[in-house]
């Protein structure tokens, strides 16, 4: 009995989407000609409190999607179950753009668009949580810029996503605040994940493998807002060793294949209790304005520090990296580190009208370099002054109760 209800039950699938499940094609998306309509559609129509659930498939699209609305989660199955594909898209730019404040993003896929594959913009309250967003080609410089890139948002939390392939960072925050970035991991990317002009930034509990540089702090000139007070902590920084496939005159193109984490021009930086190996040029960077090759034809605002202050890198765990710089100019220099160079890479430049940057590492046996940079290496040392601690640790982030309540991973 129990056989012959389950051949009846067989029957009655196939007249809906198959025995087994939706019908795919030969390439694997699943044949469904209403879905993109129905999902522009409920985007178009939503309203605060909506929530919008996605079947599991793979879904072509034809071009990007839009949300305005507050209030609104999109949700699927699973980031291995639910997946959006743009590679068949032949008009728009990112996969999906937000503007609504009280966003969240949860349990699906985001594949092959042409630009960056999330983008939020001006908004308050945003949550990614389980999210994967790939160019599945892998590295290439014709892949879209930015995996999940919010910009200009109060208030953001990226948990337990995976990004692979983007030609400039996979996670990207920007002139943002109050942000947390964890349990996330970021691999073929040139940069893992950046934390770009903003400021009140926790980012821990990630991996960062494969890409060109793993984790990086930067402050860009002529953007509205300065960043600082971010810490990096509890992250594994593994073999960031991929060459840059990073646009020309972009920020990342600067980035020496073999980064692990680079803080440039930014300042009240914590990197502590990480693994950092492995990576080919240096385990930490840190760095000034003058050591980059930004494209800065404009000029550079007066208001805009180029220099680091106030890096704290204490209680990590190193080990190998810096026999393989990715900058030839920097090869040289491994002789002062007995044949490579050492955990922590310092340009050396000062502000004149500061004195000392406050430029400290307490860890253990690493050493840093100071390059020399406004020498042009001239003369490069091993730096004993820098042994230094933060008079007070940064406060952890904390962001509302609502965003980081988890109403558990989809089945």
């Amino acid at each position: 009995m129990t056989k012959r209800m389950g051949l009846l039950g067989c029957v009655a699938a196939l007249a809906l989407a198959g025995c087994g499940g939706p019908k795919t094609d030969a390439q694997g998306f699943t044949i469904d000609p209403d879905f993109e309509k129905t999902l522009q559609a409920k985007l178009l129509d939503a309203k605060p409190g909506t929530v919008i659930d996605l079947p599991a498939g793979k879904y072509a699209l034809s071009r990007s999607l839009s949300l305005t609305a507050n209030g609104v989660t999109l949700r699927g199955k699973g980031m291995d179950k639910t997946i959006l594909s743009f590679a068949r898209a032949t008009s728009g730019a990112e996969g999906l753009l937000v503007t609504g404040d009280d966003f969240t993003l949860e349990d699906l896929a985001l594949e092959d668009t042409k630009g960056d594959a999330l983008k939020i913009n001006g908004t308050r309250n945003a949550v990614m949580r389980r999210v994967r967003a790939e160019w599945t080609r892998g590295p290439n410089a014709g892949n879209g810029a930015y995996g999940l890139y919010p910009v200009q948002v109060t208030n953001i939390l990226v948990e337990g996503v995976v990004v692979k392939g983007a030609s400039d960072a996979g996670i990207y925050v920007g002139q943002s605040n109050n942000v947390i970035v964890r349990d996330s991991r970021a691999e073929g990317n040139v940069a893992g994940i950046e934390i770009e002009n903003s400021s009140n930034a926790d980012v821990y509990g990630n991996t960062t493998t494969g890409n060109t540089g793993g984790i990086l702090v930067f402050n860009m000139p002529n953007l509205p807002v300065p960043g600082a007070k971010t810490r990096v902590f509890r992250n594994q920084v593994v073999a960031n060793n991929h060459p840059n496939f990073g646009a020309k005159g972009s920020a990342v193109s600067s980035v020496p294949a073999g980064s692990g984490v680079i803080v440039n021009s930014n300042d009240e930086v914590e990197i502590f209790d990480n693994d950092i190996k492995d990576n080919g040029t240096a385990n930490v960077i840190i760095s000034s304005y003058y050591s980059t090759g930004f494209d800065t034809k404009g000029g550079v605002a007066k208001a805009y520090d180029p220099f680091p202050e106030k890096i704290y890198v204490t209680g990590n765990r190193f080990s190998g990296g810096g026999d393989k710089p990715g900058n030839p100019q920097l090869a040289p220099l491994a002789t002062l580190g007995g044949g490579r160079l050492p955990d922590v890479l310092w340009d050396g430049f000062v502000n004149p009208k500061v004195g000392d940057p406050r430029i400290c590492v307490q860890n253990g046996e690493a050493k840093v370099l100071n390059a020399d940079g406004p020498s042009k290496y001239a003369k490069a040392r091993i730096d004993t002054q820098r042994n230094c601690a933060p008079p007070a640790r940064l406060r952890a982030v904390t962001l509302p109760a609502a965003m980081t309540k988890d109403s558990g991973k989809a089945s």
